[in-house]
C-alpha cells in the first residue's frame, strides 16, 4: 500500500509540473527565435569518449530536460532510405536486458518522458525526468541503455518495419505529402536530403536487421554527439548525468562533410496527375545553411515574404487580395548545408496557373524592391516581441541547446538574436535575397487533378 501511495503522490508531482510547464508552450514549432532579455549561460565540455556537452543549469522547476542528437538523420541513408528513422525508432524496442513494455513501464513509474525523432541532418532522443536521485537514477539509467545497448529484437523489427509500410501506402494519398516528396527529390536530385525521411517503399522493404546494427555502429557513437542538458542541476551532477547517458556508447568517428548542394541550373516543372479537388503547388530553390551569413537577413526578410501569416505579402496577395487560397505561405529550412527555400500553397485546379503566377509576381518584386520600411519595422517588433513565448521553457531551451551544439552556432546566439534581427536594414534584405534566390530559376512542383507532365 505504502508503494502504491509513493507512486501516486509522484505521478501528482509530475502531472503539475509538466502542466506549469507545458501550459506555456503555446507558440509555433519553428526553433529559429529566442528571448533575448534573459541571458543563458552555456556551459561546455567533452565527455570522456568523446561526446560534445552544453548545459545550462535552471533552478525554477525541480526537473531535467536531456536531448541526445547524432549527426545521423536521412542523409546518411546510403542505398536505403528510410534506415535512419527505423534505427531511430528502433532503440526502445529492446535495450540492456528490458523488452519494450518493460522500458516503458520503467519511464511510466517515475512519470518521465522518453521521445525519438530522425530528421535529414540528425536524429534526436530526448527525456525528462524529476531531479529527485532515486527518479532521476532509474530514467537515466533506462535511458543510457536505450542509446547504448538497444537489441534490435526480431518481432519488433517486423512489426516497426509493417507499420512504416502501411503509412508510406498512406502518404500517396496525401497530395501534400506527394509534393514535398517529389519536391526535394528534384530539388536536391541525387545529394543526401533528396530522399524523404519516412524511406520509399523498395527501400524500407530491403532493409534488414543487420543494416539497422550497422547504422546503429556506425553513426550512433559519442564522437557523434551532442548532449544537450537543462534542470536543476550543479555542473558536477551535469558532468555525471553526460557521462551516465553516453557510458554505453562507443567512442567512434564523426561523421565526414555533407556534400554542398548545388544551385539548380534552370527552371523546372513537375505536374503530379492526383484525384484532388484541390492542387498543391511548391516552388523554390536550395536556400541557406545553419550559420548562414545571410541568415538574419533572409529570416527577417521572408518573415515579411511569407512567413508572418496574413501579415506577408504572399498571404494578402493571393488569399486576401484575390481569394485564390486559404493558406499560402514561404520558408527557409536551414540545414548543415543549404536547405530549401520554399513557397507555398492550395488552390482550385481551375486557378493553378492564376495563383503561379500571382506568386511569381510577388517574389520578383520582393527581390526587386526589397520591404518598404514599414513592413520592415513591423516584421521586426513581431518576431522581437514573440520573443518571451519561445524559451520559456526548459524544453524549448534544451531544443534550443541542441541546435547549437549540433550546428557549432555562438554560444551567444539566443541573447543576439534580438539584436541581429534589429541590425537588419531593408537594403541588407533585398541585397541578400537578391544574391540567394533566381527567380528564373524555380522548380515548381503540383500535385492536382491536372495534366500530368510524367
Amino acid at each position: 500500500m505504502k508503494r502504491l501511495n509513493w507512486k501516486i503522490t509522484t505521478a501528482v508531482i509530475v502531472i503539475v509540473a509538466l502542466t506549469f510547464t507545458v501550459a506555456r508552450l503555446d507558440r509555433p514549432g519553428d526553433i529559429d527565435s529566442a528571448d533575448s532579455s534573459s541571458s543563458l549561460a552555456i556551459q561546455s565540455w567533452k565527455t570522456d569518449n568523446g561526446a560534445r556537452v552544453v548545459f545550462v543549469p535552471a533552478d525554477e522547476l525541480p526537473m531535467v530536460d536531456v536531448r541526445v542528437v547524432f549527426d545521423a538523420g536521412s542523409a546518411r541513408d546510403g542505398e536505403l532510405p528510410g534506415l535512419a528513422r527505423m534505427t531511430a525508432g528502433m532503440l526502445n524496442e529492446g535495450a540492456g536486458d528490458w523488452d519494450t513494455d518493460e522500458l516503458a513501464k520503467r519511464f511510466d513509474d517515475i512519470g518521465a518522458n522518453y521521445s525519438a525523432s530522425a530528421k535529414r541532418d540528425m536524429a534526436a532522443f530526448s527525456l525528462r525526468t524529476l531531479v529527485d536521485k532515486p527518479l532521476r537514477e532509474q530514467a537515466l539509467s533506462t535511458f543510457a541503455s536505450i542509446l547504448g545497448e538497444p537489441t534490435f529484437p526480431r518481432e519488433a523489427f517486423n512489426r516497426v518495419r509493417r507499420n512504416t509500410l502501411v503509412s508510406l501506402q498512406n502518404k500517396k494519398q496525401s497530395p501534400g505529402d506527394l509534393a514535398e516528396d517529389k519536391f526535394y527529390k528534384e530539388l536536391f536530385g541525387e545529394h543526401p536530403y533528396a530522399t524523404p525521411v519516412s524511406g520509399e517503399e523498395a527501400s524500407v522493404k530491403a532493409i534488414q536487421r543487420a543494416d539497422l546494427r550497422a547504422f546503429y555502429k556506425e553513426h550512433m557513437v559519442a564522437s557523434n554527439a551532442v548532449v544537450a542538458i537543462v534542470g536543476k542541476l550543479s555542473r558536477e551532477q551535469a558532468e555525471a548525468l553526460a557521462e551516465q547517458v553516453t557510458g554505453k556508447l562507443e567512442s567512434g568517428e564523426p561523421a565526414p562533410s555533407l556534400p554542398e548542394v548545388e544551385p539548380l541550373p534552370e527552371a523546372k516543372r513537375v505536374d503530379l496527375s492526383h484525384p484532388s479537388a484541390q492542387t498543391h503547388i511548391l516552388v523554390g530553390q536550395p536556400g541557406m545553411r545553419r550559420g548562414d551569413r545571410d541568415y538574419f537577413s533572409l529570416y527577417v526578410g521572408n518573415h515579411i515574404l511569407g512567413g508572418s501569416g496574413f501579415g506577408s505579402r504572399i498571404m494578402e496577395t493571393i488569399r486576401e487580395d484575390r481569394g485564390l487560397a486559404y493558406s499560402s505561405y514561404s520558408y527557409f529550412v536551414p540545414q548543415r548545408v543549404n536547405g530549401a527555400f520554399i513557397m507555398g500553397l492550395q488552390t482550385s485546379n481551375k486557378q493553378t496557373e492564376q495563383a503561379l503566377g500571382l506568386l511569381q509576381e510577388v517574389l520578383v518584386k520582393f527581390i526587386d524592391e526589397g520591404p518598404t520600411e514599414e513592413e520592415l519595422q513591423h516584421a521586426k517588433k513581431n518576431i522581437t516581441g514573440g520573443f518571451p513565448l519561445r524559451i520559456d521553457s526548459n524544453k524549448d531551451i534544451v531544443e534550443y541547446l541542441a541546435m547549437i551544439g549540433f550546428y557549432d552556432l555562438p554560444h551567444d546566439y539566443l541573447d543576439t538574436f534580438n539584436d541581429n534581427v534589429e541590425d537588419i536594414t531593408a537594403a541588407d534584405i533585398r541585397e541578400a535575397f537578391q544574391r540567394r534566390i533566381d527567380p528564373e530559376k524555380l522548380l515548381t512542383v503540383t500535385v492536382g487533378n491536372g495534366n500530368s507532365s510524367e
